[in-house]
């Protein structure tokens, strides 16, 4: 068992990296990279960037492997699905393009799809600011795109929701095992990185089917139906959650880990990070440190309460 070699990537200095890693302080453009049916809280997370006061150019699907998929490639061909069912609901129309079809043998083995070509593309166009990446799946995409593309690291800020906290016994999690070496790289590329970790921080972004019926159905009126797809969206939120394992159970609630990505940029007010090194990724799924390395920002705490109202005004209408 090894670790992964320290680096400190990309071109960019340290006064610039801090600099990218504070919150935007006006709108800026974004993309989605989401395993959208992996479960049922990257389509929140979709509809709370797409109604958010960012522009939303494109959606990439990103590969998945568990029960609701057979294999990488399936996961990611149902992902593009969801995508196009989430605009549908809103009454949207994004570019959207497919992603991996399997995961990286190694840091330096990109995987090369229509989602990396135009995230390479659009890291290079011209553009007040860097684009910003978030990514609610395995980091395959993303990597893929900075392995064939290096330099776009000076023009990116990537925030990814894997892993644990960096003081966790393991950093083993959904996103970052399903591709170990995308992560790895991830933290090593030196691309100015926002960590939303799981454990103790995304899973406190819980709802329940109660709270959801009152919030999207009839009783509230919020998303309720007033001709541009709100209603609708709102129905198909509270479906996805109904359908889903374990929803009939006294007292479940589920968490929407997504929505605590989309809050650093849509809701940073309730977000609180800091800056530390970035972390190494073990062989063993474990977290080494090493002071000398790059600076990333990460999440060390979410508002459930404040994320969930801002996602309600946003499909409410708000000004």
């Amino acid at each position: 068992m090894t670790d992964a070699a320290p680096r400190n990537g990309g071109d960019l200095s340290p006064t610039d990296r801090v600099d990218r890693l504070e919150p935007p302080a006006e709108p800026i453009d974004l993309v989605v990279d989401t395993d959208t049916y992996n479960e049922v809280d990257d389509q929140f997370a979709v509809v709370h960037a797409l109604r958010s006061e960012h522009t939303v150019e494109a959606l990439y699907a990103a590969p998945f492997d568990n029960k609701r998929s057979e294999g990488p490639a399936d996961g990611m061909a149902k992902s593009y699905e969801e995508i196009e069912r989430v605009l549908d609901c809103l009454g949207e129309s994004r570019q959207v393009f497919r992603g991996a079809e399997r995961y990286m043998d190694g840091t330096d083995d990109p995987v090369e799809s229509p989602a990396v070509a135009d995230l390479i593309e659009r890291a290079h166009a011209d553009r007040n600011g860097p684009l910003y990446v978030v990514a609610i799946g395995a980091a395959t995409n993303v990597v893929s795109a900075i392995a064939t593309d290096p330099s776009i690291r000076e023009e990116m800020v990537v925030v990814w929701l894997g892993g644990t906290p960096h003081g966790w016994h393991t950093a083993a999690e959904f996103n970052l095992s399903q591709d170990v070496p995308a992560a790895r790289g991830l933290f090593d590329s030196g691309v100015p990185l926002v960590h939303v970790p799981t454990v103790n921080v995304a899973e406190h972004v819980r709802t329940t089917l109660p709270e959801l019926r009152g919030l999207f159905g009839d009783a509230n009126g919020a998303g309720g139906g007033d001709g541009d797809g709100n209603g609708s969206i709102g129905q198909f939120l509270v479906e996805r959650v109904a359908g889903y394992e374990g929803a009939g159970e006294r007292a479940w609630s589920k968490v929407i880990w997504d929505l605590a990505a989309t809050a650093v940029l849509a809701t940073p007010g309730a977000v609180e990070s800091v800056r530390v090194p970035s972390p190494i990724l073990t062989d063993g799924e474990t977290w080494s440190r090493d002071p000398a390395r790059h600076d990333v920002r990460v999440v060390r705490r979410v508002d459930r309460d404040a994320v969930f109202c801002d996602l309600v005004a946003s499909l409410d209408g708000r000004d």
